[in-house]
């Protein structure tokens, strides 16, 4: 059993580069084969691809995630999914601590480890958000937008397969992310493979509001979903907002209650 383990975690490893080749090759094969758009953004050249790639990700969404996420959500009691979201975005604190030292920003870098330990003492592992209880912010922060803070521009909206909205840099800085991603060292492997499907699950049962509202509205959602994700990390990258980064559900970085159906 313990070989088999050993042969999975490289096989899983070589899986996800060539998921990543993968996705390459297909963008640059669906920009071969769209249109032109007549008046694109100029922060949104790839646009024609884009729009494609959304339409896929969309119908996935709705013929999979989103019937997942409505059982998990009228299945599991809001205290837990809370419980859940606090304990993964403790995880997450400890990737953003590392980022927020990678940028030299001392004030997020102390509030950022002092909500790790904290939660991870106090809060049960995490699942206990003890930290916001306190006023302690959180200053969510990855690896492109450490890029972002020395320099590197955003590069062109782009809209990964299955991933979603991106930029070019964010996609570059992707592979170092996944590898700052605690979950990716848990074993067993099948223990792993169940935190990863957890989280897909709750993260889009946490979206299943908002996705609600934007269904009804009447507007062109493509343009909607880039502008909101585009602002946001324009204003979380910013080395001058001297404020905490928002995450691209607009919170401040604590996790809000679950407002009344």
């Amino acid at each position: 059993m313990k070989n088999s383990e050993q042969w999975a975690v490289p096989a899983r490893t070589g899986f996800w580069r060539a998921a990543a080749g993968g996705s390459l090759l297909l963008a640059a094969a669906l920009l071969s084969g769209c249109a032109t758009v007549a008046h694109p953004d100029p922060r949104d050249p790839l646009e024609s691809y884009n729009r494609s790639m959304t339409t896929f990700n969309e119908q996935v969404d709705a013929m999979v995630l989103k019937p997942v996420a409505t059982a998990y959500q009228e299945i599991t009691p809001a205290p837990v999914r809370t419980g859940v979201r606090n304990f993964f975005a403790n995880l997450g604190d400890v990737w953003s601590l590392v980022n927020n030292v990678l940028q030299l920003r001392a004030e997020a870098s102390v509030a950022t480890f002092m909500r790790v330990n904290i939660n991870t003492v106090m809060g049960l592992g995490g699942v206990l958000d003890v930290a916001s209880e306190l006023g302690i912010d959180r200053y969510k922060q990855d690896f492109g937008l450490t890029l972002g803070r020395w320099g590197v521009g955003t590069g062109p909206y782009l809209v990964l397969p299955l991933l979603g909205p991106s930029t070019v840099r964010d996609t570059f800085a992707l592979p170092v992310d996944m590898r700052g991603n605690l979950v990716r060292y848990v074993d067993p492997v099948s223990a792993r493979n169940s935190l990863y499907a957890l989280r897909l699950t709750d993260t889009r049962a946490n979206l299943l509001r908002a996705g609600s509202v934007l269904d009804s509205a009447a507007l062109d959602k493509y343009s909607f979903t880039r502008d909101v994700f585009l602002q946001v990390r324009s204003q979380a990258g910013d080395p001058h907002n001297g404020s905490r980064a928002e995450d691209i559900n607009g919170n401040d970085g604590s996790i809000p209650e679950e407002p009344p159906r």
